[in-house]
């Protein structure tokens, strides 16, 4: 399954309200790094939907939720369970990474 894209419109239903933990990555298109650590993204997407679901925030696009959540450097991804937000992994080096916040949160 790949990365859900995440609006203001459907961020309650999609993010807040799901039954399973979501693993949001706010990024954009311009950033270099975003792009660089996209495809593990995508990867965990595809190999742990049945742990978490995993969605994809374009700051240019949605300037509202990166500001509600204070994201001021990018790639930030959040873990949201329960409709609360973990604290951020802030430009992760890898996916190995990634996968351990994920199971630290």
């Amino acid at each position: 399954m790949k990365p859900i894209e995440i609006t203001k419109e459907n961020f309650e239903e999609l993010v807040l309200n799901n039954v399973q933990p979501v693993l949001v990555d706010f990024w954009a298109p311009w950033c270099g790094y975003c792009r660089r650590i996209s495809p593990a993204v995508d990867q965990l997407a595809e190999q742990n939907a049945d742990q978490f679901v995993t969605g994809k925030i374009n700051v240019d696009e949605q300037p509202e939720l990166a500001q509600r959540f204070q994201v001021e450097t990018i790639p930030t991804l959040l873990l949201f369970k329960g409709g609360k937000e973990s604290e951020p992994l802030i430009a992760p080096e890898s996916k190995a990474r990634i996968l351990e916040w994920v199971a630290e949160h």
